[in-house]
């Protein structure tokens, strides 16, 4: 909830250590309570802690942070679908509980001081601390939180709905800082805990005086309780949150060394070209580089020259977005996976990576790639446990072969070798080539392909695509519109191909189902329209699995199912977050693997920052 991903990825779980008090007053179970919870084990992080292990806790405050975005925005408001929301518009809301940066698996309590609930996890009490407030000093309340909990359930997105509706009984208020989650015998035990624990809260008072609509944008920001609170804006252009002093949390361990900056900056631009030029013209100060060609071309200016800038690589060792095109499985042309390999076979990434992207990237071959997870060699006799009874819905050579992989191309555009493999495909299919070259089905209709998007710099790659799947007969053609025209097409279906982000989660929880599941598979979370029992069965595996190497032998059975049904094209990822900012930012030493935390963790050197102002290197 956090961001709109955590709305439908939220993946935790828990098991808590004998060790942790107990209250023995229950007559049938004991009572379980905690600072924090994870999916398996213990809590990494005491309840004594200090600070979180990768924080300057003396990190100075100070300074602004100014970053860009593309496309605008015209909404404040990011739990509905209409408009287009920006990205800060979560950053003032906080959650019951929160996700650290190096244990992907656990979360501890920020809103709330304690959670506690019986050993079956029938049901989960939040205690709040009485100190939490909203921006405007009003108390945060186990009101606010029963008031949020109605909100989403009846007008969240469908699928987070409806999971609420399916797994939370009740929830009753106790007394002003205690709120009581009663689950259903549907829900799973494991995570439902942790799911209800990543529950942003909105102030009650702040929906009914503005009578907001959670379906509606809005032009004015939501009031929350976070360390950040909105300062001006030029509406679809730049906005600028503040740090709020008197935010109640400040001195918690769990924000000790974060939230550095005194201001937020976004500026919003029309294309990566524009927002390059504003960088080098200081307007903003902080880059992460999306461009392999202005990372390996367009660092040469004088800012950079003279050291005011830098730029830099620092690893990744989060699971990689599994950036790729998708097929829209809903049109009867992709039904069949033969057309889908072959268009998959003409996308040369060898070419791209040398010619486009400065062999900067790596390719995705997995929905869990830059991971340990991923599948890997023939099945294991426990995945072959999961699988064998699943086998009428599994695609062919699941239980006998290595896991699907992208092809290989040569370092031509045109890979003659795939080429040829595509064509026979196509040949299977029923798609033969007609006198004009354009491959048609018995219908004389040509198989037309269109890639939907809406940024310039797609079409360096995509062009290049397209002009092999033409040569190859398919009647390709890459369609740029403008961006809400490509979030409207997307959310109704309305498209042959689109760019999106996959991937998977360390562990299985509700967002395994939006993405992936057949009963979402009219929603939009799920893209492609995929619905595959085995699919479901796996996930349903994964959610009641009660141990992370039964955990791990599941995602490596449905990692490779989802390869092998052949919906999505991988493209690529970097091993590296690419960042370029002016000299003045400074950072811990060790950065947690699994994020950079600009806005979170990074802070402003004063002096260094004063000498660029005094040199007129920043506005």
């Amino acid at each position: 909830m956090r961001h709109l991903a955590l709305i439908v990825a939220l993946a935790l779980g828990t098991v808590i250590s004998p060790a942790l008090a107990q209250d023995p007053s229950n007559d049938d179970e004991n009572i379980i309570r905690s600072h924090g919870i994870t999916y398996f084990g213990e809590p990494q992080l005491p309840a004594d802690f200090k600070h979180l292990p990768y924080v300057n806790p003396d990190a100075p405050k100070g300074g602004e942070l100014s970053q860009y975005g593309i496309g605008g925005y015209d909404s404040f408001n990011p739990y509905t679908f209409r408009g287009r929301a920006t990205a800060p518009s979560v950053m003032a809301i906080e959650d019951l509980m929160i996700q650290v940066a190096d244990d992907p698996l656990a979360s501890y309590c920020l809103l709330c001081e304690t959670i506690e609930y019986p050993e079956s996890r029938d049901w989960v009490i939040f205690n709040l601390r009485p100190e939490a407030e909203f921006s405007d000093g009003t108390p945060l309340t186990a009101e606010d939180v029963k008031f949020t909990y109605d909100m989403l359930r009846e007008k969240a997105f469908s699928s987070y709905r409806t999971m609420l509706k399916e797994y939370v009984e009740q929830v009753e208020v106790l007394d002003p800082h205690r709120v009581q989650f009663t689950f259903t015998p549907e829900a799973p035990r494991r995570d439902v805990i942790s799911q209800m624990g990543g529950m942003s809260v909105f102030s009650k008072k702040d929906f009914e005086e503005n009578g907001y609509d959670l379906t509606q944008p809005t032009k004015k920001p939501f009031l929350g309780s976070g360390p950040y609170v909105f300062e001006r804006q030029d509406f679809g252009r730049s906005i600028t949150l503040r740090r709020n002093p008197d935010y109640w949390g400040k001195d918690l361990p769990i924000n000790v060394g974060r939230h550095n900056f005194d201001t937020l900056r976004f500026e919003y631009f029309d294309d990566y070209d524009a927002a390059f030029e504003a960088f080098k013209a200081g307007v903003y100060t902080f880059r992460v580089e999306v461009s392999d060609q202005h990372w390996a071309t367009r660092y040469n200016f004088p800012a950079f020259d003279n050291g005011d800038v830098v730029k830099e690589a620092i690893p990744n060792g989060s699971m990689a977005d599994a950036d790729a095109w998708v097929f829209n499985l809903r049109r009867e042309k992709f039904q069949d996976p033969r057309v889908r390999e072959a268009i998959g076979l003409m996308f040369n990434f060898e070419w791209s990576n040398n010619s486009l992207f400065y062999d900067l990237n790596s390719r995705v071959t997995s929905l869990w790639e830059n991971t340990d997870l991923k599948a890997t060699g023939t099945p294991s006799e426990a995945e072959l446990a999961l699988l064998e009874p699943l086998a009428k819905d599994l695609p062919e050579g699941v239980l006998t072969d290595e896991p699907v992989t992208p092809p290989e191309s040569g370092a031509r555009q045109l890979d003659r070798r795939n080429m040829r493999k595509a064509a026979a495909l196509l040949d299977e299919a029923g798609w033969k080539t007609g006198s004009d070259g354009m491959r048609r089905n018995d219908k004389g209709e040509t198989l037309k392909v269109s890639f939907l998007y809406h940024n310039q710099s797609i079409e360096r790659y995509t062009t290049p695509f397209v002009q092999n799947l033409r040569t190859l007969g398919v009647d390709a053609v890459a369609e740029r519109v403008d961006p809400s025209e490509v979030t409207t097409r997307t959310r109704s279906h309305d498209f042959d191909v689109i760019e999106t982000t996959l991937g998977g989660a360390y562990v299985f929880a509700g967002g395994m189902e939006q993405h992936y599941g057949s009963e979402d598979a009219d929603d939009v979370f799920n893209p492609m329209g995929l619905s595959n029992p085995a699919v479901d069965t796996l996930i349903e595996y994964g959610q009641k699995a009660t141990s992370l190497e039964e955990t791990n032998v599941v995602i490596s059975a449905l990692d490779r199912v989802m390869r092998a049904l052949r919906f999505w094209i991988p493209q690529w990822y970097k091993p590296d977050h690419l960042v370029a900012y002016y000299d003045y930012y400074e950072h811990p030493e060790e950065l947690p693997p699994h994020a950079i935390g600009v806005t979170d963790f990074w802070w402003a050197n004063p002096e260094r920052l004063e000498e660029l102002k005094q040199k007129g290197a920043l506005r």
